[in-house]
């Protein structure tokens, strides 16, 4: 097996991530792969993508308040971004705001209309919908309030200032990559798919498919959508064991969906089941120490919102961030050779 190590957070400028979302029993469509699917960055040299708008650069609302809106905080994931994005805002003389939309774009909405109520300075957003959240950033726009997206994209250009998240490609490949070794390149395996709204998905699943589809021996004997929730994947994971007893591996679009899936897969007695994920949570960390995960991708979310809060502070004192709008940041594969460097989605090189 291929040793991984430590890939330095890059910042790639590119035209804009694509997504290919995979057909699903929840009735996923597809949309055309674009150049970043297929890893191929493309160079921006208009003003708009560096960050450096053609009309007068937002000043913010007039108050010191830093708002960071992100899920749910019960979330590992979402609670480390939100987490290290206040102690950098704090760190940086900013008063903090930090709630949660928990996936609910009526609620982000009105979290948004309260950061401009209260002049917010600027947000910091882990978004609750690729399509759903350009109308509450254009708002916050037009107020002169200059937001700063991680983790996830949306669908336009032009409207945030940055949009910093992970190479969900890049990261998802790796450990697909690593699973398919671990499967000896055959097998029955499921897919556990996560939210449709989020863009993440559809790319995490194209790249693994870029992968397990080279090989004639693999069989996928169910793919469904368990909306990044554990105890989902659970249920649903339950159901494609009874269907589907011989199965040899999961892939599954988040840890947490992974954490589910193995617990169902323990519970029938079924211990050699070749699980990946994608995060780099703690708890997959745990399981893959125990050799009941194959590995995960992590995505580095704490260099990412300290980025997003860094750039928040440099555009409001110098109009402008120098980068592209869009940015990824790499991931890590994570497997049993290099899991005692991870903790908290922090990867050391030892």
């Amino acid at each position: 097996m291929r040793n991984f190590k430590k890939i330095l957070a890059g910042l790639l400028t590119v035209s804009m991530l694509g997504v290919v979302v995979m057909g699903c029993s929840s009735g996923g469509t597809e949309d055309a792969a674009t150049e970043e699917t297929t890893g191929e960055a493309k160079e921006e040299t208009t003003e708009e993508t560096t960050g450096e708008a053609t009309e007068e650069a937002l000043t913010g609302g007039g108050s010191n308040i830093m708002y960071i809106i992100t899920p749910s905080h019960s979330n590992p994931f979402f609670k480390t971004a939100a987490t290290v994005a206040e102690a950098k805002a704090k760190e940086l003389g900013y008063e903090v705001k930090a709630v949660s939309h928990d996936d609910d774009a009526t609620k982000q909405s009105e979290l948004f209309d309260n950061a401009i109520a209260d002049k917010a300075a600027a947000i910091i957003c882990d978004n609750a919908g690729a399509d759903a959240t350009v109308e509450a950033v254009q708002k916050a726009r037009d107020a002169g309030i200059p937001t700063f997206l991680i983790d996830r994209e949306i669908n336009a250009e032009g409207v945030a200032i940055s949009q910093i998240v992970a190479n969900n490609y890049q990261g998802a490949k790796a450990i697909a990559e690593v699973w398919v070794e671990a499967m000896g390149e055959k097998g029955q395996y499921a897919e556990l798919l996560g939210k449709e709204s989020d863009t993440n998905a559809g790319v995490r699943s194209s790249a693994f498919h870029e992968v397990i589809d080279q090989y004639d021996e693999f069989e996928m004997v169910a793919q469904q959508t368990a909306n990044w929730e554990q105890t989902e994947a659970y249920e649903k994971m339950e159901t494609i064991i009874q269907s589907n007893p011989d199965i040899k591996g999961v892939i599954c679009g988040n840890d947490t969906m992974a954490v589910g899936a193995q617990a169902a897969l323990e519970a029938h007695g079924m211990t050699d089941v070749k699980i990946i994920g994608v995060d780099g949570s703690d708890e997959a960390a745990e399981l893959i120490r125990a050799g009941k995960m194959t590995g995960t991708a992590l995505q580095q979310i704490a260099l990412i919102s300290e980025m997003a809060v860094e750039q928040a502070d440099q555009y409001l004192k110098e109009g402008t961030i120098g980068l592209d709008e869009k940015q990824l940041v790499d991931c890590i594969a994570i497997t049993a050779d290099n899991v005692d460097n991870l903790e908290a989605f922090v990867f050391t090189e030892k």
